[in-house]
């Protein structure tokens, strides 16, 4: 039998275990956001080696299609792990989640090359895209339910900003991985086997964290949750909380375009688009993303501090504000392109720190993790799966602007949402929530 950790008389420093929770927690998010991120980064040599290279346009098409397929698959993650983390519980649902994500990635780092098998090279790609979707629906709910539930309650905007961390530390390793890459090997290496590299990382990075979450305690709040609370159906309770949903979605539609546009295909599509040099446009995107880090843990203790509504709104409507100006100034230049991803990167983390927490202090424990899990990956899957898609179509037909003008709306809808919801700061989560 295992002790469950209770986060309001431990602290961090002064109980190991504590680090343990933060690690694994963690390091599993960092290998999901990896895993994301080299696909991104090392779109053009995926497209070389698993589709037609007869016509490379149509490949990197292809082959962001299928990173927005990959989504297609989060909403039943969302559902299945939100089950077993409501059910069985959120240690049962983030060590699962980790494991079906590194299968996947061991798929793409040993797929056949389309000049192998053909079409079945493209296949594989996307049969490892929907598993690792799978479990990236329900990695993100389990594991900041977990995290929330694990904080003590004044301090749980701090604690939550673990969740982009972790995950931003993930996408600057896959991105200085990729900077390394490009700058030592040739292209010619890099299109034979190169591109297999990070992906096999991937999966042995996926293994340890397995290993980590294996050894992890379950949160109070939910060992303590009635009995009956967790036989209860799903479906009543996602009927019942659709106005919970419902924001979730609002809060999430901005926050996970404007993120991708300028936390994770920033530097690709600086390289595909703008023709800039590909090493320099990822250290580039390895100083925006520094900058990010940097800046969540001082919004994370802000919405402690004066309440989450007021920093959700300047993040919103500061990066609303400041998309178009940003998007003016990045042209061909690597510096251009590290200064508009540090300025934009700084007010997305006003949200990013701390959506973790407002999501979690939104339901009651009994629905926890697939209430948000659900309308979340539904959210990502349509909005933020085909963001890079719609981004390289649109530039490829010249209506590049119309992209801008589709993520400033969408900031807006999340902004006005941000009205709607109430005031969590400090709230207990074990106390009911009314629907």
């Amino acid at each position: 039998m295992t002790t469950a950790i209770n986060p309001q008389t431990a602290t961090a420093a002064g109980h190991p275990k504590l680090w343990r929770t933060l690690l694994g927690t963690g390091i599993g998010n960092a290998v999901e956001w990896y895993d994301w991120a080299v696909y991104a980064t090392f779109t053009p040599f995926l497209a070389g080696a698993l589709f037609n290279p007869k016509d490379p346009t149509s490949a990197v098409l292809s082959t962001l299609a299928i990173f927005a397929v990959g989504f297609v698959a989060r909403p039943f993650g969302g559902f299945l792990f939100g089950w077993i983390g409501d059910r069985i519980g959120r240690k049962s649902s983030m060590t699962l989640a980790v494991g079906l994500a590194s299968v996947g990635s061991l798929l793409i780092a040993v797929a056949p090359s389309y000049g192998t098998v053909g079409v079945f090279a493209s296949l594989t790609l996307l049969v490892a895209r929907l598993l690792q979707g799978l479990a990236h629906g329900g990695e993100l709910p389990s594991s900041q339910t977990y995290l929330s539930e694990m904080a003590p309650k004044e301090k749980r905007g701090l604690w939550s900003t673990l969740i982009y961390t972790s995950g931003t530390a993930g996408i600057l390793f896959g991105t200085l991985l990729g900077a390394v890459m490009t700058t030592f090997l040739s292209k010619a290496d890099m299109q034979a086997w190169g591109w297999r590299v990070p992906f096999a990382i991937g999966a042995v990075l996926g293994l340890y964290a397995l290993f980590m979450r294996a050894r992890l305690h379950e949160s109070d709040i939910f060992t303590g949750e009635d009995a009956k609370a967790k036989r209860a159906a799903i479906w009543p309770q996602i009927v019942r909380y659709r106005k919970q949903a419902l924001q979730v979605i609002g809060l999430t539609v901005g926050l996970t375009v404007i993120y991708y546009i300028w936390g994770v295909v920033a530097p690709s599509y600086a390289a595909t688009s703008l023709h800039m040099d590909r090493g320099a446009a990822l250290w580039a995107g390895v100083i925006g993303n520094v900058v990010f880090i940097a800046a969540l843990p001082f919004w994370g203790k802000l919405s402690d501090r004066i309440g989450r509504k007021k920093v959700l709104l300047c993040g919103a409507i500061g990066t609303a504000v400041l998309h178009f100006p940003m998007t003016w100034l990045l042209k061909d230049s690597p510096w251009e392109l590290a200064v508009s991803m540090s300025v934009m990167l700084v007010f997305i983390a006003a949200s990013a720190s701390i959506v973790p927490a407002v999501y979690a202090e939104l339901f009651p424990t009994s629905i926890r993790t697939v209430g948000v899990g659900v309308p979340y990956s539904i959210c990502v899957a349509v909005f933020g799966g085909t963001a890079p898609y719609l981004q390289t179509w649109l530039g490829s037909i010249n209506l590049a602007t119309m992209f801008s003008v589709y993520a400033v709306v969408l900031l807006l809808v999340s902004a006005a949402v941000i009205f709607t919801i109430p005031e969590t700061r400090g709230k207990d989560l074990t106390e009911a929530v009314a629907a």
